[in-house]
């Protein structure tokens, strides 16, 4: 099964663990991050997360995040096709770099697209059905890890 993480759900462990919601959510994504190190899922990397992985500040949340790529069963770079994807499901309110991110993951033919980004979350059940679209915590029930 394919996974594709957001730059939210990778950044999720490194914000405020005393917010219920955020300490449940960076657990639930470390599960997802070990399943893939010990080969369970497949993580889809993108041009995408090396961009805004790349404007992070801070570079040690930068590198450690950056060294996921190494993980990644595919590398989805920019083209006609990703940048199509994107303005369809940019028509559905989805900012552009998110967009741009939902896109690589349907280009990838992704099983599973895994978020903490609200504004994504609110609107997923208007987006394209080809892909699922969770947080960290749904995922891990659904696929009872």
């Amino acid at each position: 099964m394919k996974r594709y993480l957001d730059n939210c759900c990778f950044n999720r462990p490194f914000d405020d663990q005393l917010q219920r919601r955020i300490r449940r959510e960076s657990e639930a994504k470390l599960k997802v991050q070990e399943a893939i190190r010990s080969g369970l899922f497949e993580l889809i990397w993108s041009y995408m997360l090396d961009y805004e992985n790349n404007k992070n500040p801070f570079r040690e949340r930068r590198d450690r995040i950056g060294k996921w790529r190494m993980y990644a069963s595919e590398d989805i770079q920019e083209d006609e096709g990703i940048y199509e994807t994107a303005v369809m499901v940019n028509r559905h309110g989805i900012k552009k770099l998110d967009s741009l991110h939902i896109a690589c993951a349907i280009g990838a033919a992704a099983d599973y697209f895994v978020t903490t980004d609200d504004g994504i979350l609110g609107k997923k059940a208007m987006l394209i059905h080809e892909i699922r679209i969770t947080d960290p915590v749904e995922f891990v029930q659904e696929v009872s890890l």
